[in-house]
């Protein structure tokens, strides 16, 4: 694994040496039953999983944390649609948007879906889009009970959207995270979903959304942290400010870890994860963030030129790493309470 940090440095895709790689070890499919092709894995094994390929490269991690975690919505779609789509002798890759940027009206049994969503993790690689929408009916906005606009989640096919080469940032460049648009596009209402409405039941679908993304987002930042720290050790050696990240990072890493499990055990003994423990993961997440930044953060004025370098790995995890806390749900305006 370790002859794929050179494949990946300086790239803006994924070579197809990598993708074939991620194939072969069915690493698309991390969270997805063993009965429909994929690894089932645990919520702890898939962490760790995480953590090494974010720790090789932020923006393998990255890609595979987003689109296999975005095919962790297998347990979301109705058994059939799940059996058509990773059951017909291809390897379907999700990926999309949280965002609701885009209507759906109802048509018959279906959805007329239109809109640009920002942004779409391995946008370049997918197979099939997932994106949210408000549901209309005859122009009109659907309400819930609670006088909010409907929202539903749906599917679509590479083919039935457009992307839009937007993705120019500092970092993370080969997770291509383009926008996309869809035009008046028809949907079989089969392919839509809900994420609090599952239709498998193994225990990783039991895990609560938000606490999934979460964990899986944090163990990237830790992943690309680990790495950051080895390129640094390489330059200065055993220097005190990089001992600080050196415990900011094993403590993250035991951290996410506990709080992984416990959610493995309440899942296992049957019972719900509760929302005071959804805001505690995110909340020590958060924390556990803004300590690994202010560390790096720290410690790069004592890396000298050769860190500012374009052809020094540890400017790309630099790069890489503060891209990545910039998503919303760890950004200043992405607190939940």
């Amino acid at each position: 694994m370790q002859g794929l940090k050179g494949l990946c440095f300086g790239q803006e895709e994924l070579p197809k040496e990598v993708l074939d790689w991620i194939a072969q070890q069915n690493l698309w499919n991390l969270w997805v039953p063993r009965c429909y092709g994929g690894l089932e894995l645990s919520l702890t094994e898939g962490l760790e999983k995480l953590k090494e390929l974010a720790r090789i490269d932020g923006s393998l991690g990255w890609t595979v944390t987003l689109c296999s975690g975005a095919n962790f919505f297998i347990g979301n779609l109705q058994k059939e649609v799940a059996a058509e789509i990773f059951m017909n002798g291809k390897k379907p890759i999700f990926g999309g948007s949280g965002g609701v940027f885009g209507t759906a009206d109802r048509q018959g049994n279906g959805y007329v879906v239109s809109g640009k969503w920002k942004y779409a993790t391995g946008a370049r690689y997918l197979t099939h889009f997932t994106l949210n929408a408000k549901i209309r009916e005859e122009g009109r906005e659907v309400l819930t009970d609670d006088g909010v606009p409907l929202v539903r989640s749906f599917v679509l096919e590479r083919d039935d959207v457009e992307i839009c080469r937007d993705w120019d940032t500092m970092g993370l460049r080969a997770t291509t995270t383009e926008s996309f648009t869809v035009e008046s596009q028809w949907v079989d209402g089969r392919y839509t979903f809900l994420y609090d409405e599952l239709h498998q039941p193994h225990l990783i679908f039991k895990v609560p959304f938000s606490a999934f993304a979460d964990l899986t987002l944090w163990v990237n930042y830790i992943g690309m942290a680990q790495h950051f720290l080895e390129e640094a050790q390489n330059i200065v050696g055993p220097e005190p400010t990089l001992n600080k990240l050196l415990s900011i990072t094993a403590s993250a890493a035991q951290l996410a870890n506990e709080l992984a499990q416990r959610v493995e055990q309440l899942v296992h003994s049957g019972k719900q994860v509760p929302e005071e423990m959804e805001l505690e993961i995110h909340q020590e997440a958060s924390e556990s963030v803004r300590l690994l930044s202010g560390a790096m953060i720290g410690a790069y004025p004592l890396l000298g030129i050769r860190a500012s370098s374009m052809q020094n790995p540890l400017n790309q995890i630099f790069r890489d790493y503060f891209t990545a806390t910039q998503h919303h749900i760890f950004s200043a305006g992405g607190k939940r309470s």
